[in-house]
């Protein structure tokens, strides 16, 4: 999904060079997801099942 690819390639050229290893990880789960997963949890306001993942998808729907 275009959406997705947008969102996740805005994270990876602004945040992730200075994410911590656990952000690192838990982006790293995210793209493990299948799409219609990912997209509850960055567009569709699923929520996230542990804190890790919350604060990453956090980081990424508001990146400037």
């Amino acid at each position: 999904m275009k959406e997705l690819d947008v969102l996740l390639s805005r994270y990876l050229e602004h945040d992730y060079p200075r994410a911590t290893i656990q952000e690192r990880e838990a982006f790293a789960r995210l793209l493990d997801l299948q799409d219609p997963e990912l997209f509850g949890y960055l567009l569709g306001g699923v929520p996230a099942p542990d804190d890790a993942l919350c604060h990453v998808i956090a980081r990424i729907r508001h990146d400037p």
